[in-house]
């Protein structure tokens, strides 16, 4: 038997991997991979395969970028490989 906290976050990314690609999921996935308080300060949006970033500061901007490869691994493992191929920082 697994332990619910473990098969909590499965599940929620067999739930996004499975339907179709739309802002909300997208906004979900971001919010969940990089934590609330990044997430207050930072708005994304997907042009076709690449995350457009748009932090509140240009420091957010180059917190978000120095961790983007991280990120991306993390995203893509919820939303489905390759559903983002690179990202776009904007402050």
């Amino acid at each position: 038997m697994q332990p619910l906290s473990q098969a909590i976050p499965r599940v929620v990314a067999d739930l996004l991997r499975t339907g179709p690609v739309s802002h909300g999921k997208v906004d979900f996935a971001w919010k969940a991979v990089v934590g609330p308080a990044m997430g207050r300060v930072t708005r994304v949006r997907l042009e076709g395969r690449v995350l457009i970033v748009e932090g509140q500061t240009s420091s957010w901007t180059h917190e978000v970028a120095r961790s983007s490869g991280l990120i991306l691994r993390r995203l893509n493992a919820m939303l489905g490989d390759g559903t983002i191929q690179e990202m776009s920082f904007r402050a």
